[in-house]
């Protein structure tokens, strides 16, 4: 058994993670970290996980060496970057959920994480990325940042064109939707329900950071390139999902059955991306309630002929393909499972 640890027990991602670890095979709980949350047992935190797992939240500063295969830090972005620099050389494996090792440039890290001071060299020695673009750097891997919700659905959206087609994309325009979930446990005006049912907040109208991450992978990830991608978030109703919108600008030569036979082909032997006609279902798809609970992201690819621009959608369940489930797929390549173990429940709708 591979035996796990969680940072972060008491947040949501941190619950997801403790969902998904009990039920799976091949893993074995073994430690739940947290703060403020010591001593505390996480059903105190997560009703619905009322499962006498043996385990009460430890202290952060709980020494792990010999106790874990492999670490989660399901935590912010600042604790993240001081318990990898602790735990690179305490456990053989952490994956990073946060955002602290998600940019590499440092220019740019220093743009949207002013407050992340990360230990030199540390960053370099992460592996980034969604599982399905670079899982041959996974097996064995010591140290894994995986990429924000929101970055998941437009990498996996761009990817095809970009890595697949080898398409210089001048510029890229991208519409995100996501649900409370999204801002995690925070106490925020905003985000009190008489203010946020009902609504569709531009919580970042004129940039997002994910966009960034999104942009610094694909340059690094040739044939083709990205000259500009801007991005523009917007807080939903609904808990769970979120909806990546990406309108694509090039002057390269496409049509539609192009498209579509290169979005099939680059995802044919990958389990969790599913490509989509978007009318093939009682409803248009990609849709996020088509995807909660499971570890799937919808895509689907249309060619605007009119507006001169290719139309990218992808869809996800932002706390399990988003975070938790994403982090379970890492494990799986990292340890040389089957990508799929414990990965394979099937969306839940309605929810």
């Amino acid at each position: 058994m591979i035996r796990v640890g969680i940072f972060g027990a008491s947040g949501l991602a941190g619950g997801e993670l403790i969902r998904l670890v009990v039920q799976h095979p091949e893993l074995e709980l073994t430690f739940l970290g947290g703060n403020a949350s010591a001593g505390r047992r996480p059903a105190e935190f997560h009703p619905g996980l009322r499962l006498d797992l043996g385990l009460t939240i430890e202290p952060v500063s709980t020494n792990l060496a010999g106790r874990c295969d492999v670490v989660f830090l399901a935590t912010p972005a600042t604790a993240s970057a001081e318990l990898a620099a602790r735990l690179a050389d305490e456990v053989p494996c952490v994956i990073d959920l946060s955002g602290a090792f998600r940019i590499q440039t440092p220019a740019l890290h220093d743009r949207w994480y002013p407050d992340v001071r990360r230990a030199g060299g540390l960053a370099d020695r992460f592996v980034y990325g969604v599982p399905e673009l670079i899982g041959d750097q996974l097996p064995g891997a010591a140290l894994i940042s995986l990429p924000g919700c929101f970055a998941t659905a437009i990498t996996i959206g761009l990817a095809p064109l970009v890595i697949g087609l080898g398409l210089n994309l001048k510029t890229v325009v991208v519409d995100g939707k996501t649900g409370s979930s999204g801002g995690g446990l925070s106490l925020r005006t905003a985000d009190l329900h008489p203010l946020r049912n009902g609504a569709i907040a531009p919580y970042a109208p004129a940039g997002h950071r994910h966009a960034a991450e999104v942009k610094d992978f694909l340059e690094r990830s040739k044939p083709g390139g990205i000259d500009s991608l801007s991005m523009s978030a917007y807080g939903v109703s609904h808990v769970r999902g979120l909806m990546a919108s990406s309108y694509v600008f090039t002057d390269d030569e496409v049509d539609a059955r192009t498209l579509n036979r290169a979005y099939l082909r680059f995802y044919k032997q990958r389990p969790f991306v599913r490509v989509r006609r978007h009318n093939e279902t009682l409803i248009p798809v990609p849709d996020p309630q088509a995807v909660l609970g499971s570890n799937y992201c919808d895509v689907t690819v249309l060619h605007d002929e009119e507006g001169g621009r290719i139309v990218v959608l992808a869809a996800l369940d932002n706390m399990v393909k988003g975070a938790a489930g994403q982090g379970i797929q890492v494990l799986n390549l990292r340890f040389g499972l089957p990508e799929e173990t414990g990965l394979t429940m099937q969306p839940v709708m309605p929810a």
